[in-house]
C-alpha cells in the first residue's frame, strides 16, 4: 500500500487530469527535463517537501507542500500569459472544492504564486502556485491516516 503522501499526490493528479482534458492540455508529475512545447499547454505537479508539525502519542500531524505549474506557449506574450492564468484558475478551482481530498487531508491551503515568462520560440509563460496540504499517519505507518 502506498503512503498517505503519495495517495494524496496521486489524488492531485487526477484532479489534475480532469482540468487539463477539459483545456485541451497534458498533466505531467515532477519531470526531469523541460516540457516540449508539443506538451503545452500542460499543468506540471512537484512535491516539494514533507514536513512534521506535530506529534500526538501515535499521531503525527505532517504538511506537504506541492506547487502546481501552468504552462503555456504562444505569440505575442498576452497570449501566453492568459492561457497559462486560465489554466491555473481552473485548476486551483478544482484543488479547492475538495479541500479534504477525499478524505486523505485534513485541509489545503494556498501559499503562493510567482510569475515566470520567457522569450524562447515561442513565448513561454509559467505560473506556479503552491500549496500546503496538512494529513495525518500513525507514526508507525505512513500508509494509515491518523
Amino acid at each position: 500500500m502506498n503512503s498517505i503522501r503519495e495517495q494524496i499526490l496521486q489524488r492531485l493528479a487526477g484532479v489534475l487530469g480532469v482540468v487539463a482534458a477539459a483545456h485541451d492540455a497534458s498533466v505531467h508529475r515532477s519531470p526531469t527535463v523541460a516540457i516540449e512545447r508539443e506538451h503545452c499547454p500542460a499543468l506540471v505537479l512537484f512535491p516539494e517537501a514533507d514536513q512534521i508539525t506535530e506529534r500526538a502519542n501515535d499521531r503525527v500531524t505532517r504538511e506537504l507542500t506541492v506547487r502546481i505549474t501552468a504552462l503555456a506557449r504562444a505569440i505575442p506574450p498576452l497570449v501566453a500569459e492568459t492561457e497559462a492564468d486560465g489554466l491555473l484558475t481552473a485548476a486551483h478551482a478544482a484543488v479547492m472544492a475538495d479541500v479534504n481530498l477525499a478524505g486523505l487531508a485534513l485541509g489545503v491551503r494556498e501559499i503562493d504564486a510567482e510569475f515566470d515568462i520567457e522569450d524562447a520560440d515561442a513565448t513561454a509563460a509559467a505560473i506556479p502556485q503552491r500549496y500546503r496540504i496538512t494529513y495525518r499517519t500513525l507514526s508507525c505507518d505512513l500508509a494509515q491516516l491518523g
